[in-house]
């Protein structure tokens, strides 16, 4: 950006509900009495009958003037310029056209007051105002886009468009973001699988946070605080929310899990933690159990996870943050196996979350590609089973379940047209469901 500094001697005056329209971006054009030549600049007088003073927050630059008349759609131009369409139609019936004038606006540093000026377009600023161009309201290529979009006159956007366009700059930011801020979840399994234990304890705290597990434990020896690990005589992991969970880990591949690591997440667990016998019992390892661990481990009812396996989990979550339910997660958890055989049974959780994932891509795909473009539960029940689905879907009441979740507002998937009472609901495509991450 090229810094301009500019003196602007008077303002031109607008409807404040104009102003207040061009100072947020909604709306880049105006329609002044008389023609405003290309790169005059001009305060925003807000035109406020009875009262005494006026307060100006920003000033705008004139980057073209047209002529509108009765062969224009006067209902694109009045909702580029927030103006009512009768009102439109009565300045076309007095004067047969009008000057539309699109206008580039930047916030005041300081905004000024002014005495009230009851006539004239354009008001005389008591001093000369010297402004500059470094808080533009509008980005460069938004205020082009705008721009071009009345220049042809295109409709405007629906809103669902809009809603999807939000969502996918939404996802951009926060890819963008969790590039940044989330490069430890690529470490869990690499640093479980050394000697870094202190690490890899930090690591394993974090991950149970992410995945939505919390405590409000402020004891050092039973938290959940990464940066307040348990040390000698503490306890590993400690989870109160939403159910309670306590565990031990042990970063190490080549060593074998002795009988003291399940019986110390015992000792420490009753010691520490109030909840300890109704709590779901892990141990995080990258190590296998001995021939003495593992038969104790079964018995105490103990699930052993590798940290290749949290890793995973952590890494859907991040992918797709509300596939992870953690009571179907408690369900998998407090089921058999125990004992090494147990990640397997968190490895099939996994693998059912993917599908369920799957299922929800290929339903917004079946949606998208229907010839139709809008499309109702009953044809797209017809045509399921002929889509190469991942899994069958046997009620046409659980694929309605799945389209309304699709067409939420906070995934924004698909759209959809309520119907009567609940039936005829019509659904159509927004955005693409994607199955990986970037």
């Amino acid at each position: 950006m090229i810094i301009q500094s500019i003196d602007i001697p008077n303002a031109l005056r607008l409807d404040s509900q104009i102003v207040d329209g061009l100072m947020r971006g909604d709306i880049i054009a105006a329609i002044p009495r008389t023609f405003t030549n290309s790169g005059r600049t001009f305060a925003l007088y807000p035109d406020q009958p009875d009262t005494e003073t006026v307060t100006i927050s920003a000033w705008a630059r004139c980057e073209q003037c047209d002529i509108v008349d009765d062969s224009k759609p006067l209902d694109l131009i009045s909702h580029y310029t927030a103006i009512p369409i009768q009102h439109l139609q009565e300045i076309i019936d007095e004067r047969e056209s009008f000057f539309l004038i699109y206008v580039r606006v930047y916030r005041l540093s300081q905004p000024i007051t002014i005495p009230t000026r009851s006539q004239g377009q354009y008001v005389a600023l008591p001093d000369r105002l010297k402004v500059d161009n470094l808080s533009p309201v509008l980005s460069d290529q938004d205020f082009a886009r705008i721009k071009q979009q009345i220049e042809n006159l295109e409709p405007p956007e629906p809103l669902d468009v809009q809603i999807q366009k939000m969502l996918e700059e939404a996802e951009l930011k926060q890819k963008i973001e969790e590039s940044k801020n989330f490069d430890w979840i690529q470490k869990i399994a690499k640093i479980g699988n050394s000697s870094g234990g202190h690490e890899f304890e930090k690591l394993v705290r974090k991950s149970f946070m992410f995945l939505g597990f919390s405590s409000s434990n402020t004891n050092p020896k039973a938290s959940l605080d990464p940066e307040a690990t348990g040390g000698a005589g503490g306890i590993d992991l400690c989870c109160e929310y939403p159910y309670p969970i306590v565990g031990e880990c042990k970063a190490s591949a080549n060593q074998k899990i002795p009988t003291d690591v399940c019986s110390q997440l015992t000792y420490l667990g009753q010691a520490h933690f109030p909840d300890y016998q109704k709590a779901i019992k892990i141990i995080i390892a990258a190590g296998s159990l001995n021939y003495h661990s593992n038969p104790v481990a079964i018995g105490n009812k103990m699930n052993v996870i590798r940290p290749e396996t949290l890793e995973e989990l952590v890494k859907l979550k991040l992918t797709h943050s509300g596939s992870i339910n953690l009571q179907d997660l408690k369900l998998s958890l407090e089921s058999e196996p125990f004992g090494e055989d147990s990640n397997s049974k968190i490895l099939v959780f996994i693998e059912k979350v993917n599908l369920e994932i799957k299922l929800r891509s290929h339903i917004v795909n079946l949606v998208k590609n229907n010839h139709e473009e809008k499309v109702g539960v009953e044809t797209l029940f017809g045509a399921y089973p002929y889509s190469n689905p991942p899994r069958p879907i046997r009620e046409r009441e659980e694929l309605k379940d799945i389209l309304i979740e699709l067409s939420s507002p906070l995934a924004g998937y698909l759209g959809r047209d309520k119907g009567d009472a609940g039936k005829g609901d019509r659904f159509y495509f927004l955005r693409d469901l994607p199955l990986k991450n970037g």
